[in-house]
């Protein structure tokens, strides 16, 4: 963005003195009789299920517009592969291409699996903190938005992320980023991700009730964070997470 433009949109922002714009009733219309209040949303990856298909991030790209060309990503999955020599390999699984997954001899992995990412929604977000506009917000429900009206495309809270979450839309100049599908979940709908996954490795729900399938997941199972000591209260959690994975 140039440098005028950038300045422009700032000044015309910081004069606005509006917390949201139209953007947020625009884009993320939720349904009539939603509650905001009554729900707090998480997610729980098993990875024991993940098979490493790419099936959710080519959902993600097909339900939200992400940009094919450069290849971005709302959602992908990351394929660790740990040595006997205690080498840890780390790739990216490209949907759109076959893979070899015989990279290393047979007798050379000790244990391999995939990865499921994505924004993490923390509880404390620092690309909240860092927006100089507002334009990066959590909203009642727990979902970390980015709204485009009021973004200048400073890249802070690209910066800021932690998980490697965001990135600059090519075409719209604004910050993107996982929404958990938020114009599907306020209508009752699950994240195209959960939907499509078809060995269920990604459970979505309310992580205030305890009967939902998020609840459930989380009394079964022992659950870990990414980057714990960041302090970020991620409400993405996992089940058999590797001690390798970063």
């Amino acid at each position: 963005m140039e440098r005028r433009r950038f300045l422009s949109k700032f000044i015309s922002i910081a004069a606005s003195g509006t917390v949201l714009s139209g953007f947020f009733k625009r884009t993320f219309a939720r349904s009539p009789d939603y509650d905001p209040k009554g729900h707090y949303y998480g997610m729980g990856i098993q990875i024991d299920k993940c098979i490493g298909c790419g099936k959710c991030v080519e959902a993600c790209k097909a339900e939200n517009d992400v940009p094919k060309e450069p290849f971005f990503f709302r959602t992908w999955i990351e394929r660790y592969v740990i040595k006997r020599d205690g080498e840890v390999t780390v790739q990216n699984i490209d949907p759109r291409i076959e893979q070899s997954k015989e990279v290393f001899s047979e007798g050379d992995i000790l244990r391999s699996f995939f990865v499921p990412k994505l924004c993490n929604q923390c509880e404390k977000p620092p690309c909240v903190q860092v927006c100089p506009v507002g334009a990066t917000f959590k909203t009642e429900d727990g979902v970390i938005l980015v709204d485009d009206d009021r973004c200048i495309g400073c890249r802070y809270c690209i910066q800021a992320c932690p998980y490697g979450a965001r990135y600059l839309h090519p075409e719209k100049e604004t910050a993107d980023k996982c929404t958990f599908c938020y114009h599907r979940i306020t209508k009752g709908m699950l994240p195209a991700c959960v939907e499509v996954c078809p060995t269920q490795a990604r459970i979505f729900g309310d992580v205030k009730s305890n009967a939902s399938p998020l609840g459930r997941f989380k009394r079964m199972n022992k659950l870990h964070v990414l980057k714990p000591s960041l302090n970020t209260e991620p409400k993405v959690s996992y089940s058999g997470l590797d001690g390798e994975v970063r």
